[in-house]
């Protein structure tokens, strides 16, 4: 059951009818609890048994770290919970690459390292991260540990972002927990109105935008140069739309609930530097690697070189944690280099120049290293990668195989990069649709025509969703 189906809609309906005429917070909770098992179960319920492990190994983690001093035995529970929450992801998400990465050195002596049919739990990156904040924070004394089961359960399992969505922290979650969350009208239209803008980005754009990428990369050498750039940048929107999208629902359904989500997405093909790029692309997830990651190794703080390494290494880490395959971590890698470039030779930083030209040049060599990332991070193998950076690059490709000009991407690649440079200028406010304004309505029903109305005919899954 995902966000762009009908199923939801009728399951989303049923459960803010609920909590419109259910005012006890308890009760309302209990049920929000039950709806978020539920949401999990619809896909698989063997893994909520994960879920349930999580909840109580972290659950009981907080209440020994409340009453624990003992800087050992508090460092003790902290390394319980990250090596078990790693352990488990580590099996399902990484068993299997590791032994296909063995099995190349294995081979000439022999063996034949044999590998398990393992199902990957739908959102494991993410609980795993979110349940971790908790302990960290925690063990950290920036948060206090939560005495309420149910609130703690209901922290790891929320359903409207446990699938891929963003990373809440415990820190922003459990304080409104404890409140008690009401429906107003004005909560529920800007709910709505970004549910439906996400929606829009998912179905309208994203769907429509794969149909034309995923013909290009699965036929990587066919075609030429010009519609093997045009299979890259159908890629490049279709993934801002399909995850930006993705994190628009979400938020917005929290939204009408009671509840507070954190941006994930600041138009990040707006940014004019690699590092203003992560800062704008998923946010929860760059902020998470920042914090739990590259500050404890080190930070900047131990001077130049350390600092480059530790960058490399948090992105070659957020790079594995997109999949398991030597693409996405030669993906993450390519964006810590890229970081580190950016740091070292950055002109705004040195020169303290921020002109159009050279704000324009920052955005064309920002959105060539993007794109080229992407190139890794879509292919199926580093060949077929190589493959396409060759028909992008060789000049003399682009009269050599099959020419093809999609007039779906011809007419949607436009839209996108126009909404992206509209938000950076006072005219976004053009596009508003404010509340009280008697076209705000029609207009968010038009588009909700225009979804059902062209829909692609196969059902495309969210991109995060493997993840």
């Amino acid at each position: 059951m995902l966000f762009n189906q009908l199923i939801f809609v009728v399951f989303l309906t049923a459960v803010l009818l609920f909590l419109l005429l259910v005012r006890n917070n308890r009760i309302r909770k209990l049920f929000l609890l039950a709806c978020s098992y539920y949401f999990y179960a619809y896909w698989d319920w063997r893994f909520c048994g994960l879920l349930l492990f999580s909840t109580v190994l972290d659950y009981w983690v907080g209440q020994k770290l409340k009453v624990t001093d003992d800087a050992g035995k508090r460092k003790a529970l902290l390394l319980l919970s990250i090596v078990s929450h790693l352990s488990l992801l580590g099996f399902f998400k990484y068993f299997n690459f590791f032994v296909h990465s063995l099995q190349v050195l294995a081979a000439p002596l022999g063996w034949n390292l044999g590998t398990l049919n393992i199902i990957l739990p739908v959102g494991i990156s993410f609980y795993t991260f979110q349940a971790l904040t908790y302990t960290i924070e925690v063990y950290r004394k920036n948060l206090k540990p939560c005495d309420d089961l149910w609130d703690f359960a209901l922290f790891i399992d929320f359903f409207k972002q446990i699938m891929a969505g963003t990373i809440v922290r415990a820190v922003d979650l459990l304080p409104q927990l404890k409140e008690s969350r009401t429906i107003s009208w004005e909560r529920f239209f800007l709910g709505f109105r970004q549910f439906v803008y996400g929606l829009v980005k998912k179905v309208l754009i994203a769907d429509h935008l794969a149909m034309v990428s995923n013909y290009v990369f699965d036929n990587m050498g066919v075609f030429d140069g010009w519609t093997t750039w045009l299979g890259v940048f159908c890629y490049t929107a279709q993934i801002y739309c399909d995850f930006s999208g993705y994190s628009d629902m979400a938020i917005g359904i929290a939204r009408a609930m009671g509840y507070d989500y954190n941006a994930n997405f600041d138009h990040p093909y707006t940014a004019t530097s690699i590092t203003a790029f992560w800062r704008k692309w998923h946010i929860s997830l760059s902020t998470w690697l920042r914090d739990y990651l590259y500050i404890p190794l080190g930070g900047n703080r131990k001077g130049d070189m350390r600092t480059y390494i530790n960058q490399i290494l948090t992105m070659l880490l957020g790079g594995l944690w997109h999949g398991a395959t030597w693409t996405f971590v030669f993906w993450g890698f390519f964006h810590g280099c890229a970081l580190v470039v950016d740091k070292r030779f950055n002109l705004y930083q040195k020169l303290k120049i921020a002109g159009p030209l050279v704000k324009g040049m920052g955005w064309l060599s920002t959105m060539m290293v993007v794109m080229i990332g992407w190139v890794f991070f879509r292919s199926h193998s580093f060949g077929d990668a190589v493959t396409c950076l060759y028909k992008m690059f060789n000049f003399m490709s682009f009269n050599e195989g099959v020419h093809w000009i999609s007039f779906r991407a011809v007419l949607l690649l436009p839209v996108v990069f126009f909404f992206q440079a509209l938000s950076v200028t006072s005219l976004k406010r053009l596009v508003e649709l404010p509340a009280g304004r008697w076209y705000t309505p029609v207009a968010l029903f038009i588009l909700i025509y225009l979804v059902l109305l062209f829909q692609p005919k196969d059902f495309t899954p969210f991109v995060y969703f493997q993840f």
